[in-house]
């Protein structure tokens, strides 16, 4: 009975044992994924999003940009959440984004080559630890400015180091610790169910289909996976790596969410089509791969990775248009483009900093046309100070007003959050001035309030004004219309000199304005006229010029940006 206990003690701490050795070679795998990702990103970041915002509408080179660009970040999820982004920033259309998200899931491809070609035929482990000392010299020597591409060679060492690692854990030997994962691979059928489902799953919960293949791989070069079951869990990858698109939608304007469907459904009929013609499929990867699919399994898995996506792509590329055509269909737009209630969400960004910016600088857009649309509000009330204007505008004004407050609170928080991903010193700066962008704006809704209640409790009060004072105040407040408009046009702009000095010429008009209207007010006083009257109208005045005076401070921050 003894020898019992200490028998099953010992399977149950080597079970143990081999299943946190794997968690931590996986997490090796992951992090030196996530490392190089965030390191090119650094170092490459806006040069990448240049090339996806110059994007034409040839679908073609749209399939180009999203294969390139995924090639150089290696991974087809931070493509996909910055095509999401760009889309729901209006920088690209629906139906540019489509190339993008094929060329990317063929783009994704390259890690499967990479861990095929060099995973299994050189001892990495003793290469990865001289790659790992190249980078951190790279990040240390902060002179030669190369931070973003030591941390991304630093990636690529501690990759190599945790496959290295996985594919000494899983073995034949552990086969046994490992029979959850293998034992419906002869089930016909089932296996290929299983499968799919498993690369699903998995893909979903690592958030990385690239690391899922490599996982693949390591466990088929080690005779672990069977060549039909290997494709299948690859397969499943790629509706898996639809996970990160999905989260990135959330929140967003309909156009995005359309793309996010898009991402959907053209992994998801790749892999049915890719099923039902599964074993000619595979026939045509093993006539393509020279040698039995024993010896070189490895390299059997990655080309039909890239087969599959060639194919699909080729297959759908020239639908283009009747896709777009098919989301527009399923996903309808909202009556109410403006709701009541404010929601930013910090998912699906994951660890890419470009996208989360690209997201920031859209919702600061919105915040402006939030800001401007209460004005045009009040402009009305200048020419119609009646009781008609109260009814139809105080209402909207302040929900306007308490729907920015929320996105004060909200996209400041999603700021911050942009602020601890991997970002440069460049990024860094322009976040820190979003932050103060964001709090201009929102008192400048509470400005917009003010001036409207103003007006409200002049016509409830029956206050009167002579026609004229009224008069001086309307060049005034479309100067202070201007100076918003001007904003509008460039925010998350940087302004060079020239709009800088322009910025400046509105805000020296506004001041004299409001020297000459304050001055001709205290006459009225000094003559005898209403005190409160009088007073209302110094109050409505200085609040314009407060409209002006934060509009100028922005206009100061956008010249501090780079």
């Amino acid at each position: 009975m003894k020898r019992i206990r200490v028998f099953l003690y010992y399977v149950a701490v080597n079970i143990v044992n081999t299943i946190l050795q794997l968690i931590g070679s996986l997490g090796f795998l992951l992090y030196g994924m996530k490392l190089m990702s965030d390191g090119v990103q650094k170092s490459a970041g806006e040069k990448l999003q240049r090339a996806l915002g110059l994007m034409t509408g040839n679908r073609f080179v749209a399939l180009l940009t999203g294969l390139v660009v995924t090639m150089i970040i290696q991974s087809s999820g931070a493509t996909t959440v910055m095509v999401v982004s760009f889309v729901n920033a209006g920088l690209i259309s629906l139906t540019q984004s489509i190339g993008v998200i094929f060329g990317a899931n063929i783009g994704t491809t390259v890690t499967a080559w990479i861990v095929a070609l060099f995973g299994f035929n050189f001892d990495i482990e003793s290469f990865s630890v001289p790659i790992v000392g190249i980078g951190f010299l790279l990040t240390t020597f902060k002179k030669l400015h190369k931070e973003g591409l030591g941390e991304a060679v630093m990636g690529f060492g501690i990759l190599f180091m945790g496959l290295g690692m996985l594919s000494k854990i899983i073995t034949l030997k552990d086969s046994n610790s490992l029979m959850f994962l293998t034992q419906f691979q002869n089930s016909g059928a089932l296996a290929l169910a299983v499968g799919v489902f498993a690369g699903i799953v998995l893909t979903a919960l690592i958030h990385s289909s690239s690391a899922l293949t490599a996982i693949i791989l390591t466990m088929a070069y080690n005779k672990l996976l069977t060549w039909d079951f290997s494709c299948a869990m690859v397969l499943g990858s790629n509706i898996g790596s639809t996970i990160d698109s999905v989260l990135a939608s959330i929140g967003t304007k309909v156009n995005a969410k359309r793309t996010c469907l898009v991402h959907v459904l053209f992994n998801v009929s790749g892999v049915i089509l890719a099923l039902i013609f599964f074993h000619p499929f595979l026939a045509l990867v093993d006539w393509i791969v020279p040698g039995p699919v024993e010896s070189n399994i490895t390299y059997h898995i990655a080309m039909l990775h890239t087969i599959f996506n060639v194919i699909t792509s080729i297959i759908f590329i020239p639908f283009v248009n009747q896709i777009a055509a098919l989301t527009e269909k399923i996903i309808k737009p909202k009556d109410d483009e403006t709701p009541q209630e404010y929601r930013l969400e910090f998912t699906g960004i994951k660890e890419n900093a470009t996208a989360g910016i690209i997201r920031a600088e859209k919702e600061i857009s919105d915040m402006t046309d939030v800001v401007t649309g209460m004005f045009d509000r009040i402009q009305m009330g200048f020419t119609d100070r009646s009781q008609s204007f109260i009814d139809e505008h105080i209402g909207p004004l302040s929900q306007a007003e308490d729907y920015a407050d929320q996105m004060h609170v909200q996209l400041s928080r999603y700021i911050i959050q942009c602020e601890h991903l991997p970002v440069n010193e460049k990024q860094l700066n322009n976040l820190s001035i979003m932050l103060q962008v964001v709090d201009e704006l929102e008192l400048m809704t509470d400005d917009c309030l003010s001036i409207g209640l103003l007006l409200e409790r002049s016509v409830q009060k029956n206050m009167k004004f002579p026609q004229e004072d009224m008069d001086r105040l309307i060049p005034y407040v479309e100067l202070a219309r201007q100076f918003l408009q001007f904003i509008r046009i460039n925010i998350n702009r940087h302004l060079d000199e020239d709009k800088l000095a322009m910025a400046n010429e509105i805000e020296g008009q506004i001041d004299l304005f409001r020297k000459n209207l304050k001055k001709t007010a205290r006459k009225r006083l000094e003559s005898g006229a209403d005190v409160k009257s009088e007073l209302l109208y110094i109050d409505m005045v200085r609040q314009i010029e407060k409209i002006g005076d934060r509009a100028f401070s922005i206009s100061g921050l956008l010249s501090q940006t780079v």
